[in-house]
């Protein structure tokens, strides 16, 4: 956690109130450190922190004769007045020296120093790790939620989207628009203008601390706004984003699509939706088709997609493989902007009726099962709404130091 400073910036760019979760201690050496804590506030300090110099501190040092002796040592017992500024010189000449190259400061002579620095020089942003479409931790579609990103430039935001790995990484930051907050989403390679399973989970993160039961997110594709059910308790259990209504076209690269897919032919037209990120949807005769599906990762990321969706199902009970391999992503757990296009796929080609709200299984086979549910209205090929829901839980937050 940070100290009340930093807590009320958190405060004054979305509204967020203070976790609680860690808090700044005073290290037993006097210095004032920040660690972990335990959610009972219980502050998670090393052992063996200061042990000598807690000894040092209780015994007064009453055995530097001793030491000296350990170690071959010559106490000056008494030295002439005269020589004093001669013993001063030489003490300040080993303090420690800064090293610099061409007026740029590298380190310093004493690593002590250099780990203060380093860290002093450093700031701060803390993030929260959810995983989203699941409500349950360890499973579903991991995500990283900065929560106060107002610091950050792009590149940075990149650079931190690599160091995490994950399929996405938010950046949450004022309103421009009217929404509640604005985001940025990052893949490991690039920003993206929409993406379902961050809004999902940026919602969930919000909207304990905020109170709200709507959360309206300005991303790059428009408002995204998410409506949070709550139990009896409070505690937020499901989430509902309307997703910005896809475009939809023949995809002019079917042949090239189904060969890095290794299938023969789709059950359904090949066609790519796109609602700010592209997905092209092939459709096979049954769930263990998709579950058997080995894609060329290589010949995928020369196609000119976000994602790659294999699909099967009947009903209202669907499975979706989703290949993201130009992002970065061999295989996403959990893709909440290829749900709502399957919805709308799935509604246009008359395999469920429009408005009726499908299931959808992902994930399985990476060992992050998620499940999505989407819907979608409209009549004849037109698309009128796309709605796609789910749960999401918290399982981390952390800090990083950047400079």
């Amino acid at each position: 956690m940070v100290a009340g400073a930093e807590r009320g910036r958190d405060l004054g760019a979305v509204g967020l109130v203070a976790d609680g979760d860690h808090r700044p201690v005073r290290a037993v050496h006097g210095r004032q450190d920040i660690v972990s804590a335990r959610a009972g506030g219980q502050p998670l300090v090393d052992a063996q922190l200061g042990a000598r110099r807690l000894r040092d501190r209780r015994c007064g040092l009453p055995c530097a004769q001793q030491r000296a002796r350990e170690h071959e040592l010559q106490l000056c017992r008494r030295q002439a007045f005269a020589q004093l500024p001669r013993l001063f010189a030489a003490a300040r000449a080993e303090r420690p020296q800064r090293i610099g190259v061409a007026r740029v400061r590298v380190g310093v002579a004493n690593e002590e120093e250099a780990h203060t620095d380093r860290f002093t020089d450093m700031r701060s942003f803390r993030y929260v790790l959810a995983d989203v479409f699941t409500d349950r931790p360890l499973a579903g579609n991991q995500l990283a939620v900065f929560t106060d990103a107002r610091d950050l430039d792009e590149v940075t935001m990149q650079e931190l989207a690599l160091e995490l790995g994950l399929s996405e990484t938010v950046f949450v930051l004022p309103p421009r628009a009217g929404g509640t907050v604005r985001v940025r989403i990052f893949t490991p390679r690039n920003e993206l203008a929409f993406a379902g399973h961050p809004c999902l989970g940026t919602a969930f993160v919000l909207g304990a601390p905020l109170q709200l039961g709507l959360i309206a997110l300005e991303t790059g594709a428009g408002i995204v706004p998410v409506e949070l059910e709550r139990d009896e308790s409070g505690r937020i259990i499901y989430g509902k984003m309307t997703q910005p209504v896809p475009t939809v076209a023949p995809y002019d690269r079917m042949d090239a699509l189904l060969a890095a897919l290794g299938v023969a032919v789709s059950e359904l037209p090949v066609e790519v939706y796109d609602n700010g990120v592209r997905h092209a949807y092939v459709a096979l005769p049954s769930g263990e088709d998709v579950a058997r599906l080995k894609p060329d990762l290589n010949a995928l990321a020369e196609l000119d997609l976000v994602g790659a969706v294999g699909c099967a199902g009947s009903g209202t009970s669907w499975k979706m493989r989703v290949f993201s391999p130009l992002d970065g992503v061999g295989e996403d757990a959990a893709t909440g902007s290829a749900a709502g296009p399957l919805a709308c796929h799935l509604g246009r080609h008359g395999r469920v009726p429009w408005g009726e709200q499908i299931e959808i299984e992902q994930g399985t086979e990476i060992g992050r099962p998620s499940t999505l549910y989407a819907r979608a209205t409209g009549s004849g090929d037109e698309i009128e709404s796309v709605e796609v829901g789910g749960s999401a839980v918290t399982v981390a937050r952390g800090e990083f130091k950047v400079p």
